[in-house]
């Protein structure tokens, strides 16, 4: 290399707090890989993930020939399932109906986020190779179906940086009862990427959001310490000629340090109105799952203002169903009952979220996406049932530039399998990747000899909605 080249680890080290400024080593990053569009309409990414596998035919993807041919076999081939106890034809216990100008068709149990229909993209296209869980929530959030490779919001991270030095860039928000999905906190890994890049779980309800970070004053003792550890700690890095894991380290402890005066301060919603509580149903002590659900949603409008880059929302278990903690729309049975409450628990919120981030200016510049990892069949498993369906589902979109209003693909008269823009989501990731400026196809990190992308060898924008 050049000698009057100063490299990225040289420029990062020379500045204050060891690892120095995320916002810069984003830009720097960002420079390197040379695929940037400076247009980027958005900034912020917000994951509604609904972890289970939502049902399509029961929520944006109405089929009237279902409830024709309710109880009739299916006159098609019918795939192995999870569990392979097929029935016949399951029409949707639920009314459809449209909303807005654009006149999208949305179940009874999304009557709220219907409202922002013209706001909304719905893909009833969406497609994936795995019919399991826990590989289809790390296809879902990496790419990839097995532990290992870095998260959709790891890569985001690594790809933009911080806005904001004194906050993570990537929050995985929890409350109540919320575990992560199947798969564990894996999913939230930053792989093979600098370990900074990795999610920060936050307790939305808790007394102490993020564990081991006292919301105590920081003082000149813990700040000596600090100093202390981070210089001996570069000392070692410089020695072993820079190593990113190390510097990754003193990255997150400064991070830390600074959470422990922010984190308390983005969680305190006590400066809110009681009108935006009722909103976003904080307040409603009848239904604590949505009360619950509620408080992320806020947090996560609270967390865009404060230029976190990525934030994911977690969904609560209602015991119904074969639904559990970790995949609690995962009705295998009692599907209308579970639905509904599942709905139940995350309609109100969201659209509060998509209100809010709208009258504030800032649903334009943020990405909400709102998916699980499969669909459910056509079909009944038992009497009151679905399972699983990797073969055709919907997911959707708004805010961030995405063109509202308009649905992309087609799933055929049952709902079972795509006949229209097969889509996966490397192509979801190709074009969150677009919105954010980045061109996925450049945007890669050298791993094990190659160089590796979020959307591997595959990935389309779909630019239809952009």
């Amino acid at each position: 290399m050049n000698d009057n080249f100063i490299s990225r680890r040289k420029a990062i080290a020379s500045l204050s707090s060891g690892f120095g400024s995320v916002a810069l080593s984003g830009m720097l990053h960002n420079e390197l890989q040379g695929g940037v569009n400076p247009a980027a309409k958005a900034k912020t990414v917000i994951l509604l993930y609904m972890s289970g596998g939502v049902s399509q035919v029961d929520t944006f993807d109405p089929k009237p020939r279902l409830n024709t041919d309710h109880g009739k076999p299916m006159p098609m081939k019918v795939e192995r399932t999870q569990f392979n106890a097929n029935g016949n034809i399951f029409g949707s216990p639920f009314s459809f109906k449209r909303y807005g100008k654009s006149g999208l068709e949305f179940s009874d149990i999304f009557t709220e986020t219907a409202a922002h229909a013209d706001d909304i993209a719905i893909v009833r296209s969406m497609t994936t190779s795995v019919n399991e869980h826990a590989q289809g929530n790390f296809l879902a959030h990496t790419g990839f179906p097995f532990l290992g490779h870095p998260t959709a919001g790891s890569w985001i991270s690594y790809g933009l940086g911080s806005a904001n030095q004194n906050l993570p860039s990537y929050v995985v928000l929890q409350s109540g009862k919320a575990v992560p999905p199947h798969g564990g906190v894996g999913l939230f890994s930053s792989g093979f990427l600098p370990a900074q890049h990795q999610a920060s779980i936050l307790k939305a309800d808790a007394k102490s959001p993020v564990p081991n970070i006292s919301p105590a004053r920081a003082n000149r003792i813990q700040r000596a310490r600090l100093d202390f550890v981070s210089e001996i700690d570069q000392q070692f890095a410089k020695a072993m000629g820079g190593v990113d894991k190390i510097e990754a380290a003193i990255k997150n402890y400064e991070t830390a340090y600074r959470m422990q005066t922010a984190v308390p301060e983005i969680c305190d919603i006590s400066g809110e109105s009681k009108t935006t509580l009722d909103q976003y149903g904080i307040t409603d002590t009848k239904d604590p799952e949505m009360a619950s659900y509620g408080r992320q949603a806020l947090l996560a409008r609270r967390l865009v203002e404060q230029g976190v880059r990525f934030i994911e929302l977690s969904c609560l278990t209602r015991g119904v169903g074969a639904g559990g903690a970790a995949n609690p729309w995962d009705q295998h049975g009692e599907l209308e009952k579970g639905h509904r409450l599942m709905a139940h628990q995350v309609d109100k919120p969201i659209a509060a979220l998509i209100s809010d981030l709208k009258q504030r200016g800032l649903l334009d510049s943020t990405l909400l996406v709102f998916t699980g990892e499969f669909g459910r069949t056509p079909f009944s498993q038992g009497s009151n049932g679905r399972d699983h369906n990797p073969y055709g589902f919907s997911i959707w979109l708004a805010g961030g530039g995405i063109k509202g209003g308009q649905t992309y693909g087609a799933t055929d008269e049952l709902g079972y399998h795509v006949v229209d823009k097969p889509t996966t989501f490397f192509d979801l990731w190709a074009t969150v990747l677009h919105q954010l400026g980045i061109n996925h196809e450049d945007f890669t990190y050298r791993y094990a000899g190659r160089d590796v992308r979020l959307t591997d060898v595959h990935g389309n924008v779909w630019k239809e909605l952009v």
